[in-house]
């Protein structure tokens, strides 16, 4: 078995590097926000482009997965590392990448590791131009913990992430809404923290006075035994009973929450989306605000056919990313209206089915839900 090192050094360029289409990339690289401690690769320039180093003098073949569908090839420098850039700028934003090593998968300890794809992945961030909204930022801070809470359903004590907003142990009277919000699949309930900065997003809208402070509630979804390819295959009904049954009743008895359907939400990306739907529409006596990141839409029809549906949801809103679905949304948004329904549609620009869109649907939610 070949020995793979995967460690840090710096490049030397030659000459200027071409993007493939024939512009020139600058050579203002800068490591990754999200490297490992003291590690100068894989790196970001100001155009988007990422470069990364890997050394593996031993192999005959490395590419990275980001950079287009077959990922960036890298190719061997003198001193046995291997170098490469990708062709064309990234979109702003997270993305989850990983090496590969004569066919084999390899983390790059260069870079922290995110839960995705089933499995950690290295992940790399491209600065965006509107990064402001998910910054760490010197304002008052909530607090992330995780809480065990008991499963009969499944036979087992489960795990959640709860976030309370800056105040909640100040002031022991008060009590707050509650949104449960679900990762995708390939995820877990650590996403919409550790790649989504959920917590920051609410945080500094709050401090700004944009959104009112409530609880924000991440599980796991139970998707991951679900192949890529067979996700309508997906039975909702155990994690229905874990999230209606088992976690919301736990989280009412040990938080300080508003118990009541109009002060409870749920949300969801891409597959999380899809579990939303689900949820929502067959316990409206428990939701009144939902919401679809890259999961699909709620349609006239399903208003129509769910009992209690226009007196009891107070907001629809659904997203996707610029590359996605857009003109899908807009139309189902416009539907919606004519049907008086309360709709709200957001389109993030210039992304497609990733994170960058659904910081940005946070983002445009939380100032919309619990409005009373």
């Amino acid at each position: 078995m070949k020995r793979v090192l995967l460690a840090v050094a710096l490049v030397t360029v030659a000459s200027p590097l071409l993007a493939e289409d024939g512009a020139s990339i600058a050579e203002d690289f800068k490591p990754s926000s999200l490297n490992q401690p003291g590690r100068e690769y894989p790196q970001v320039n100001s155009q988007g482009y990422a470069r990364f180093r890997i050394e593996a003098p031993e192999a005959q073949s490395v590419r990275v997965t980001l950079g287009g569908r077959e990922g960036t090839a890298l190719e061997k420098a003198d001193d046995g590392a291997w170098v490469g850039t990708t062709a064309r700028p990234e979109d702003e934003g997270f993305h989850y990448y990983h090496a590969i090593v004569d066919g084999g998968t390899f983390n790059d300890p260069g870079a922290l590791n995110f839960y995705g794809s089933v499995r950690w992945e290295s992940g790399i961030e491209i600065p965006a131009h509107d990064e402001d909204f998910y910054a760490l930022k010197p304002t008052p801070h909530g607090r992330v913990q995780q809480v065990l809470f008991p499963s009969p359903s499944t036979d087992s004590v489960r795990r959640a992430f709860v976030y309370t907003p800056p105040g909640y142990d100040a002031d022991s009277d008060e009590r707050y809404p509650v949104l449960y919000l679900q990762h995708g699949w390939g995820e877990d309930e650590t996403a919409w923290t550790n790649q989504g900065r959920a917590h920051l997003i609410l945080d500094n809208l709050i401090a700004a006075g944009k959104a009112r402070p409530f609880l924000v509630v991440m599980t796991y979804g139970m998707t991951n035994e679900v192949r890529w390819g067979q996700l309508r295959e997906f039975k909702i009904d155990a994690f229905e009973k874990v999230l209606v049954d088992e976690l919301v009743p736990y989280i009412d008895e040990h938080f300080r929450t508003l118990s009541d359907q109009p002060h409870r939400a749920m949300a969801g990306l891409s597959m999380g989306g899809m579990e939303t739907r689900l949820v929502t529409l067959r316990n409206l006596d428990k939701f009144s605000h939902i919401a679809l990141f890259s999961g699909g839409v709620i349609t006239p029809e399903d208003v129509e056919k769910t009992d209690g549906f226009r007196d009891r949801v107070k907001l629809v809103f659904t997203s996707c990313g610029g590359r996605e679905y857009p003109d899908r949304i807009h139309a189902n948004h416009e539907a919606l209206v004519e049907a008086g329904v309360p709709s709200k549609a957001y389109v993030s620009p210039d992304t497609g089915h990733e994170f960058q869109s659904w910081r940005r649907s946070l983002y445009e939610l939380a100032p919309l839900l619990f409005r009373d």
